[in-house]
């Protein structure tokens, strides 16, 4: 049993006894409730055995909560290892992984899955009886069918901290288990049986050199050695290591596949042709091999269609896919597109907009197998789908991507340990292209798609900086106006040509910040010290932090009452553009009103980052105003978050010479503006990582937060067992008192580390120390 239990010295599985009564019921992967120190607890039935380890009296099994089994196998080790990468509890991601019980929709029958048109690749490859899902009335013909589903047998390490005391392997019973599964050096190749535990490694994802495939990028690392793990010939780690390496085709078969037009008929039609390697990836996925590619998208893409048709194209091949989009919005998007390209029934939509009944309805049809693909937010990574055979991620640098809840995983990350579990394909996506994306180019364990550059000097919109020495001849006032005369002459054509005008601007609201209007001081309110700001155009100053109204507001420093607009907001520019272009209507998008799409006609939409929307046939001009603001922010991803959001809004512009204008108020000679001039996402992105491997930061690094009272860091750090090479950093001030100290360690250390963290924290939860620590793997936030 795993128990829900916040304790990390209790971070492992428990055995129960199991009655006369429940047992039919009680088969693994369903809600039970436990007696446990006294309480009756919930928890997950991982696995049922003739007997235990536990040389103990054992407790019975209290209740069997429903016989509906929400917990895969599959799921139910990626849950085990993204504990271990992220030093949390597996019943902390449990709670991410399976959505809480809604009773009635569990009761209700799932719909049937809808069969494939006769004659279609989809429906020729499955056996007589079977349908799409994989599912059968006959149980012998589902069990046939069912046989290339990979069972899982899960155990805590031997080094695990927690490890001592009976542990329960997870895996039904009725499933196969893999003929390999990663483990430590000199373990043996077998297959373990039903009921024997076997360690469990995830290697790290991006310590595969380019060349083999199986050894560490990092310097540091000794030779022969895979994530600073020693890797013996003949073990299983190598195996499957090599196994991947062989199993990836190489830029020359990806280049030769194109160039022989070797694809299957029923592929082409897609749109991934326009790639040189799109095409040969298809291809691929149609064969099952376990293919992983980072994707740069061309200006004007229909993403949400590409993906869909990556989707086809792996459930032909009768497995199933995996996809995670960032927000509600293009959910919605990627949703049409899926009906679409598969047919209604073939999918779900896990979104939590959608309701508690609603989403568990749309859960249960996954983890029955009745849809072949899945596709949802961030809760969506760790979604069942039988036979995976793909898992896709859009727009991985986007922050929506990061759980707020422990133990903070990421959803890229999630997603390609994962595709290394269960030996399927990847696909990272996006406009923009982030440094954990180019590491995985740069290892060899992914393979780019982009396409050439003949093709994306037609598909890009012209883009212009206002900063350079041209301009600046030409319009001295440039440097320092907020729309200089080249972003409005711009706009100005695109709707005298009956082109709608996207104005991008990073603040929402009026004024949020405002300063004297005589000697530049910020204003502050008197109360608390926070920042002042003008809701509108009629308002009083406001405090942002405890809301006072500051009427009589004066500068402390000249007794100046005038106020001045110091960062101004989309609403005052929506205001603004509205006079300087009359007569075109002017929308806005933003955090009170989030527009999806926008007709092809002439109009003015002044939106936020992440709340632009889709223009019917393409924007004629877009302005990104405001840059110093994303470009001074005191982050080390700041230049990356802002050449993903340049790129997400220049993208919806139309190709220049169809019209499409992008003017960036920035100077033409800062790396990120010059990315963008050139459409060059690998470029910036192989510069970001250079710099950060030369300073020692993620992703060339693995770094970890603490976070508490000071006094509470102290005892976490005393109490911790931490690898010799490991560098502390800090500790610096955080919010509401508390300190954060920094640790950081080569990508090949870092299981050591996340253990040893672990470790720590259940020394701390055996003291009963109340004073709360946040432990965090690699978090967004370092500066």
């Amino acid at each position: 049993m795993s128990v829900e239990v916040p304790l990390a010295h209790l971070d492992r599985p428990f055995d129960y006894l199991v009655s006369a009564a429940d047992d039919e019921a009680a088969q693994p992967g369903v809600r039970v409730k436990v007696r446990f120190a006294g309480q009756l607890v919930n928890g997950f039935l991982l696995e049922r055995a003739e007997s235990s380890p536990h040389g103990g009296k054992l407790a019975f099994l209290d209740k069997v909560v429903s016989p509906e089994r929400v917990l895969d196998p599959e799921v139910a080790r990626l849950a085990r290892a993204v504990a271990d990468r992220y030093a949390g509890n597996l019943s902390d991601v449990l709670r991410l992984a399976v959505p809480p019980r809604h009773a009635r929709a569990e009761a209700q029958a799932t719909p049937p899955p809808v069969d494939p048109p006769p004659g279609s690749a989809t429906a020729s490859s499955l056996p007589a009886g079977v349908d799409a899902a994989g599912a059968s009335d006959r149980p012998e013909v589902a069990a046939a069918a069912s046989a290339e589903v990979v069972g899982v047998s899960v155990a805590m390490s031997s080094s695990h901290p927690a490890a001592a005391g009976g542990a329960v392997a997870l895996g039904r019973p009725d499933r196969a288990t893999p003929a390999f599964a990663f483990a430590t050096a000199g373990a043996v190749a077998s297959a373990p049986s039903q009921t024997t535990t076997s360690p469990t490694v995830v290697p790290d994802l991006s310590d595969q050199s380019p060349s083999a495939g199986a050894q560490q990028s990092d310097p540091g690392a000794e030779p022969g050695s895979a994530g600073g793990r020693s890797v013996q010939p003949g073990t299983v780690a190598e195996v499957q290591l090599a196994q991947v390496a062989e199993d990836q085709p190489t830029d020359a078969e990806l280049d030769q596949t194109a160039a022989r037009g070797d694809v299957r008929p029923e592929a082409g039609a897609h749109g991934w042709g326009i790639y040189p390697t799109g095409g040969a990836f298809m291809h691929a996925l149609e064969q099952a091999r376990p293919a992983r590619a980072v994707w740069s998208a061309l200006p004007g893409e229909d993403w949400p269609a590409r993906i869909a048709e990556a989707a086809r194209a792996v459930v032909r091949g009768g497995r199933g896919v995996v996809i995670v989009v960032p927000d509600a919005r293009d959910l919605e998007r990627l949703d049409q597109a899926l009906t679409v390209v598969l047919g209604d029934g073939r999918h779900v939509a896990l979104n939590a907009a959608a309701g508690p009944a609603e989403r568990y309805r749309r859960f249960l049809a996954a983890s029955r197998h009745r849809v072949p693909v899945v596709v949802g937010t961030r809760a969506a990574m760790f979604a069942p789908v039988a036979d995976l055979g793909l898992v896709v991620i859009w727009d991985d640098g986007d922050d929506l991507h990061a759980e707020p809840r422990a133990p903070y995983p990421h959803a890229r990350d999630v997603l390609l340990t994962r595709a290394q579990l269960a030996d399927c394909a990847a696909l990272v996506g996006g406009f923009a292209r982030t440094g954990e994306a180019q590491l995985l180019l740069e290892t060899g364990w992914a393979k780019e798609i982009v396409a050439d550059r003949g093709t994306l000097r037609a598909r890009s919109p012209a883009i212009a900086p206002t900063g350079d020495d041209p301009q600046l001849a030409r319009d001295p006032g440039a440097v320092t106006a907020r729309l200089p005369s080249l972003a409005w002459q711009a706009a100005r054509g695109a709707l005298q040509a009956g082109m709608p005008v996207l104005v991008q601007v990073p603040r929402r609201g009026y004024l949020p910040s405002t300063a004297c209007a005589e000697c530049r001081t910020p204003a502050r309110c008197p109360h608390c010290s926070g920042p002042l700001g003008l809701a509108g155009s009629r308002d009083v100053p406001a405090c942002h932090w405890c809301g006072r109204a500051a009427a009589d507001y004066a500068c402390p420093a000249c007794g100046g009452r005038r106020l001045r607009a110091s960062v101004t907001g989309a609403r005052r520019t929506a205001e603004e553009l509205g006079r300087a272009f009359p007569g075109f209507p002017v929308r806005t998008s933003g955090r009170d009103e989030i527009l999806t799409t926008v007709p092809g006609t002439a109009a003015v939409v002044v939106a936020t980052p992440g709340a632009e929307p889709v223009a019917e046939g393409g924007y004629g001009a877009v302005l990104l105003l405001d840059t110093w603001a994303l470009l001074s922010r005191a982050d080390l991803r700041a230049a990356e978050e802002t050449m993903r959001r340049w790129l997400s809004a220049a993208a919806l512009a139309r190709p220049g010479p169809a019209g499409g204008r992008v003017v960036v108020v920035a100077d033409g000679s800062l790396a990120p503006v010059q990315a963008l001039l050139r459409w060059d996402p690998g470029w910036f992105a192989a510069r970001e990582l250079a710099e950060r491997r030369e300073l020692g930061f993620p992703p060339a690094a693995r770094m970890a937060s603490v976070t508490g009272k000071a006094e509470a860091v102290a005892e976490f750090l005393d109490a911790a067992r931490l690898p010799d090479d490991v560098e502390l950093l800090g500790p610096v001030p955080a919010a509401d008192d508390q300190e954060r100290m920094l640790l950081r360690v080569s990508r090949g250390r870092a299981a050591a580390l996340a253990r040893a963290l672990h470790e720590a924290a259940a020394v701390r939860s055996v003291k009963k120390s109340n004073l709360p620590i946040r432990i965090q793997i690699d978090p967004a936030e370092l500066l």
